[in-house]
């Protein structure tokens, strides 16, 4: 599949644009999209715009879901860029290739210069991690960590390149941690290394003694230049939200998050099942012809699979515990299992079945986008009315993306180089063609376009049932009273400060079972994130409202 294009003395170059095209094509195309893209850039232009840094704010309240690292990394290209187009997806798309080149440089060292090549193709080829690179989430960059852990255990374990390795991987961890939580991971592939060595040790292995604990401190260390102040500036702020906020990151969101999860729950075998045969494209096809190969090199004594694809296992393992599961949370486990790959890809596609397999299913891709478009061009009423509440009319995309698909399953058969033909235009197309097509959808600028024809001027404005999207495109402060306040709480909330603000104006997504407010009175904004957005002033308050709490707070974004 690659190994044609990918050899030769300008292998390197063409692997190093192809991912730089990839990764980067769309850059300062679109806006931050849901679920996560607008809160972690609206979080970033607020570190910027206070210049307040060290604890992230949504709308001028305190977000404790995530550790700062990843939003500092954001508000620090916003800074020096002065866009948060720019600025919101650069830190994934540079994690992106700092992940290709680790992948690269491993399997260069591990075995030698064309299987690190071939790794890292295959990884740039993979579907989950191109989309995450080209995504404002975390964990494109907490897979860079994790992949820099396990780079620099092998370079020492294996590679035995010197204990500085072993003490960079666990610093790498340690980011990884206040990046997002699960950055030790890393910590794992020691299990098949001192079962290795033990079942099977050879005259030298590395054994030294109390130096193996050095390296959790230098992880420590890492993590403590975050959570050391931390602790000193809550302690010393009493205030209850900072102190709620300390609570919320060190327990609700660590701990209690993977051992009870409130939300993403899946059976156990979900990622086998329902992420890996999609996502892991076009790996997961070849992975029945790659087991044996896997196997035989485990018999025969060979770390370099043992180590990489025990930690593999063992990470899907950990993962498939919780209850609370992602697609996304595996995607650290991808680069590992494209190095591994790579040694045996040029040899697997020579066979017949498992290039034929990825040429049936870039046809059937191409195949069902085709039939999709020319249904919906038709007007086939089934297939217009997913598209019937949005200002969007994606068939001739759809059928651009159906003929390449087809015609490269069919057609380009050389060792499964249809891939090639259908996933590179693809993320192109996306990147430009689909992310104006996508952008009415995933953003609310229709619905704050009409609210300022409505009130060109500025108003005083809050909104029920927050969504950061909001924050980033309000024509003008936009107020909440609190990302997790209960709903029918926010309403009683609006209805007393609508008597408090007689010309004001609230936001409000039409709902059933507020009864502290009339819908009936309000303006109609339109249609955006599956839901119906109206405008609503003072006439909407109904003469009878049960308030059960005291006014709340209103929340503000910090500005300049």
């Amino acid at each position: 599949m690659f190994s044609a294009l990918f050899s030769g003395k300008n292998a390197k170059l063409i692997l190093a644009l192809l991912a730089i095209l990839v990764i980067f094509s769309g850059l300062g195309l679109r806006a931050p999209w849901p679920a996560d893209e607008p809160r972690f850039a609206q979080v970033a232009i607020e570190m910027v715009d206070s210049g307040q840094w060290f604890f992230p704010m949504r709308g001028g309240e305190l977000y404790p879901d995530k550790p700062p690292v990843f939003m500092w990394s954001i508000a620090f290209f916003y800074w020096l860029l002065g866009s948060i187009k720019l600025a919101f997806l650069l830190p994934s798309a540079l994690c992106g290739l700092l992940t290709l080149y680790l992948v690269y440089d491993l399997g260069k060292r591990l075995w030698n210069e064309q299987t690190g090549i071939l790794a890292a193709a295959l990884l740039l080829m993979s579907f989950q991690f191109v989309l995450q690179a080209k995504t404002a989430q975390i964990d494109a960059m907490v897979c860079a960590w994790i992949t820099l852990g396990c780079y620099g255990l092998l370079r020492h374990i294996y590679c035995k390149d010197g204990w500085h390795w072993y003490y960079l991987g666990f610093a790498a961890m340690g980011l990884g941690v206040i990046t997002k939580g699960v950055g030790f991971l890393p910590l794992l592939m020691l299990l098949p290394f001192f079962l290795a060595r033990h079942f099977r040790p050879a005259a030298d292995d590395i054994q030294g003694g109390w130096r193996w604990w050095a390296g959790p401190l230098a992880m420590l260390a890492v993590i403590a230049l975050w959570f050391v102040p931390m602790l000193i500036l809550v302690a010393n702020s009493n205030d209850a939200a900072f102190e709620l906020y300390r609570d919320n990151i060190l327990l609700k969101q660590t701990a209690k998050r993977y051992a009870d999860s409130w939300h993403h729950i899946k059976p156990f075998w979900y990622y086998l099942t329902s992420v890996i045969p999609l996502f892991w494209l076009p790996l997961s096809l070849l992975l029945p012809w790659l087991l044996p190969k896997w196997w035989r090199a485990i018999k025969a004594g060979d770390r370099r699979i043992i180590l990489p694809l025990g930690w593999v296992i063992l990470v899907l393992v950990f993962f498939s515990l919780s209850p609370g599961k992602r697609g996304v949370y595996i995607l650290p486990a991808l680069p590992m299992l494209t190095l591994i790959s790579a040694p045996f890809l040029h040899d697997v596609l020579q066979r017949r079945w498992p290039a034929r397999l990825i040429n049936g299913v870039v046809a059937l891709l191409g195949s069902l986008l085709l039939i999709m478009a020319i249904a919906g061009l038709l007007g086939v009423e089934k297939i217009q009315s997913l598209v019937d509440d949005y200002p969007i009319q994606p068939w001739w995309f759809l059928l651009s993306l159906g003929v390449i698909g087809l015609l490269g399953g069919l057609f380009v058969r050389d060792q499964g180089k249809s891939w090639l033909v259908f996933i590179l235009p693809f993320w192109l197309l996306y990147s430009t063609w689909g992310y104006a097509l996508l952008g009415p959808v995933k953003t609310p600028q229709q619905v704050l376009s009409n609210l300022q024809h409505h009130e060109p001027n500025p108003v005083p404005l809050v909104i029920i049932g927050l969504k950061e999207q909001f924050l980033l495109f309000a024509p003008y402060p936009l107020g909440h009273f609190g990302y997790h306040t209960p709903i029918r709480l926010q309403a009683q909330a609006a209805w007393q400060w609508l008597a408090e603000h007689p010309d004001g104006k609230v936001l409000v997504a039409r709902q059933s079972g507020l009864n502290c407010l009339n819908f009936d009175k309000g303006i109609d904004l339109g249609f955006a994130h599956r839901e119906d957005w109206l405008l609503l002033d003072n006439s909407a308050r109904q003469p009878d409202c049960l308030v059960e709490n005291p006014a709340l707070p209103v929340f503000y974004a910090a500005k300049p």
